[in-house]
Formats: structure tokens, C-alpha cells, sequence
């Protein structure tokens, strides 16, 4: 298996990169429609069933296969002999910060079932903070990897 990952490794790269800026573009816009949905539809509304249809689509169609791809991918590279080295605090810092950008992942897709169960609670500025999160967790992503200390 492992040759088959070394002889792979450039792909499983490519195809990881891709996977999280995917991901990453879905997991800044979906708090960005929630403040819009708290804000501008009341429910019931059309702008309410848009808005649903909005959320569904980017968290099923787009940041669900991202998250799973960033994931598969992210993992090929773990397992490839010789690019991780677990030694050092870089792997384990990005590794946090991946486990947090996916508990954040299953935070918005909780909300995003209280909006069709008409039970949301928070309010517009608590999503436009929240929106803030997944760039301090990126932040360590990016610094982790390229600088690796």
C-alpha cells in the first residue's frame, strides 16, 4: 500500500488542495447565509425557502463531498511514507485545527436544522463571529504546513 500512495503521492496533493479550498469556500459562506436568513426572512417567507434551498445545496452538494475528500485525501498524505513526521508539533497543531474545522463543519449543519425546524435562537451577530472562526483555524493550517516547526 504504501508504494502505492509514494507513487501517488503528487495526485493525492493535488486533489487534497482542491477538496479544502472547496471546502473552505462552503464553510465562509454558509454563516454568511445564515446572518442573511436571521436578518432579511422571516419565516414562511419566500425569502425563508430560498435561503433553505441556498443552505441545503452548499452544506449536501458542496461541503459535505469537500469535507469527505478533504478528509480521504488528507489521510492518503498521513499514511505516505515520509511526509509526516510526527516528531514534531506541526502535524499534530494542523491536526487540531482539522479535528475543529470539522466540529465547526457539524456546528453549521445543526443550525442549518433548527432554520428548517423554524427554531433558531441566534441572532445575526452571533453567526457574523462565528464566521470568523474558520480563518484562525486556517491561519494554523497554512502555518503549520509551510513552515513546519
Amino acid at each position: 500500500m504504501s508504494d502505492f500512495l509514494a507513487d501517488w503521492y503528487l495526485w493525492s496533493k493535488a486533489l487534497h488542495i482542491m477538496a479544502v479550498i472547496t471546502w473552505m469556500a462552503g464553510i465562509f459562506y454558509l454563516p454568511r447565509l445564515y446572518v442573511y436568513h436571521v436578518e432579511q426572512a422571516g419565516q414562511g417567507t419566500p425569502a425563508d425557502a430560498m435561503l433553505q434551498v441556498m443552505e441545503r445545496k452548499l452544506l449536501r452538494g458542496i461541503m459535505n463531498p469537500s469535507l469527505i475528500a478533504t478528509w480521504v485525501f488528507g489521510l492518503a498524505l498521513v499514511f505516505t511514507p515520509g511526509i509526516v513526521d510526527w516528531s514534531m508539533a506541526w502535524p499534530w497543531a494542523k491536526a487540531a485545527s482539522v479535528l475543529a474545522m470539522t466540529w465547526f463543519h457539524m456546528w453549521l449543519s445543526a443550525r442549518r436544522k433548527e432554520f428548517v425546524a423554524g427554531a433558531n435562537t441566534r441572532r445575526g451577530r452571533t453567526y457574523r463571529m462565528m464566521n470568523e472562526v474558520p480563518t484562525v483555524f486556517m491561519v494554523v493550517i497554512v502555518l503549520s504546513v509551510i513552515l513546519k516547526y
